[in-house]
């Protein structure tokens, strides 16, 4: 049997972060923190800039604490439970322009990073008819740094 090949941040995540996000998600595009996105949303969005997730930090906080599922939510492929279909809205960032089969490949590489059964569209409380995230799921969480 081969070995299982272990997704990292360092390895696999951030490089591709670096290549397809950080010129809107990023402290050198002066993309803002998640506080800061949060109290100013409208002017962000206007600008073209998300929340920072050039750091693990800055990730965790969007997979994890204090915006669960955000990351998942943005970046899923609309194939997910509760997705109703639709892709996330930063799905199609996931590769170069309209190479939907990289979108797929990049996406099959964060859902391995972040654990069997960790892609999960939950936020900490339920919303409309998606519940509330649970322990057992964000148990699941591999996240290697």
């Amino acid at each position: 049997m081969p070995p299982k090949v272990v997704v990292s941040y360092r390895k696999d995540v951030a490089p591709m972060l670096e290549k397809y996000c950080a010129e809107c998600h990023s402290a050198k595009a002066g993309a803002p923190t998640l506080k800061e996105f949060d109290l100013n949303k409208k002017h962000f969005e206007k600008e073209k800039l998300g929340p920072r997730n050039d750091t693990y930090e800055t990730v965790m906080q969007l997979i994890a604490y204090p915006d669960a599922g955000a990351f998942m939510r943005r970046l899923d492929d609309g194939t997910s439970m509760y997705a109703g279909g639709k892709p996330g809205n930063m799905y199609k960032y996931l590769c170069e322009k309209g190479n939907d089969a990289e979108c797929a490949a990049n996406l099959k590489v964060l859902k391995a990073w972040l654990g069997e059964g960790a892609w999960n569209l939950n936020r900490f409380k339920a919303r409309g008819d998606v519940p509330a995230i649970t322990k057992g799921e964000l148990d699941k969480l591999v996240l290697a740094y």
